[in-house]
């Protein structure tokens, strides 16, 4: 049995309904039942069939509705693992660092070709940091106080999972300087992301130590499921661009949240019009059972 979530940005009505069930048909699976209306936006359609061929005519609903399907076993995930730039996040922080030394367009433009994954991603991050050489380390306070903002959605997903039981980590191709004080502020148990070399107050221009990259992404998302006793269906990882592919490809359900278009195409789920608490939605977790303080 397979589920079909329909998460509307603002509202379902009956006539958008009807559109994805007469989808489900042409798709030619067999509905069984459907919930009622969720928080008057959310409705989860239960059915037999071929899950690639229902996304695919589901995906053709008009409307601002995001469209989730995926079998009813292990729908509940028990661990969350996630990129952070653009996704837990609304910036690059990389781009806006790159700002205080005024480069960013420059930098801006290597960013966006990794992650639409045209670059080597190491060969093109090592090259950005190099550019940032001779910064000023109290710039990444500015950045942070100034430029990073938290995703909408983004704590009330990992706090109400976290309450869960479940176990929640924050990967970065970033830098930790970023990611420890993102990680605290959205409630993450863990973080990963990459050290940004210093000497004197400056930035040098170099990494210290591995960088985490897409098959290290890929990586802590097995390891820390074989640490937890988890098996991957029971996994849930989040990311927008192509560094993230192997991580959503191997996650028991992997979303592309308002993705590059490579990213989205690999994933399970293409969030491009809600925010964060679709997660949620996806995983049977209504509004009245969410964190929000």
């Amino acid at each position: 049995m397979f589920i079909a979530t329909l998460i509307a940005k603002e509202s379902l009505n009956e006539r958008d309904i009807q559109s994805a069930v007469a989808s489900l048909g042409r798709a030619g699976a067999t509905v069984s039942r459907q919930s009622g209306l969720i928080d008057g936006r959310v409705l989860d359609i239960f059915f037999e069939g071929d899950p690639g061929a229902a996304r695919a005519c589901l995906e053709t609903v008009e409307g601002d509705i995001d469209i989730a399907v995926q079998p009813e076993e292990n729908r509940r995930k028990k661990l969350l693992i996630s990129d952070m730039d653009s996704t837990m996040i609304t910036v690059e922080c990389i781009d806006e660092l790159a700002d205080y030394a005024g480069i960013k367009t420059e930098i801006a433009a290597i960013t966006e070709r990794a992650m639409q994954g045209e670059l080597d991603f190491e060969e093109a991050l090592r090259g950005r940091v190099a550019l940032l050489e001779g910064l000023e380390v109290a710039a990444i306070q500015l950045c942070l106080d100034e430029r990073v903002r938290i995703m909408p959605g983004a704590e009330i997903l990992v706090r109400t999972m976290a309450r869960d039981g479940g176990t929640t980590i924050l990967v970065s191709g970033g830098f930790t300087k970023f990611a420890s004080p993102v990680a605290q502020t959205i409630g993450f148990g863990s973080f990963h992301a990459n050290v940004l070399a210093e000497s004197a107050g400056l930035l040098t221009g170099q990494l210290d130590g591995p960088v985490v990259d897409s098959a290290r992404k890929e990586q802590l998302l097995q390891s820390a499921a074989r640490e937890s006793g988890l098996t991957l269906e029971s996994c849930l990882a989040v990311g927008d661009g192509a560094n993230d592919i192997p991580m959503l490809q191997r996650a028991g359900l992997g979303v592309a949240y308002h993705a590059k278009p490579k990213a989205a195409q690999a994933a399970d789920v293409a969030i491009r019009y809600n925010d964060l608490t679709a997660l949620l939605y996806i995983q049977g977790i209504s509004a009245d059972q969410w964190v929000t303080q």
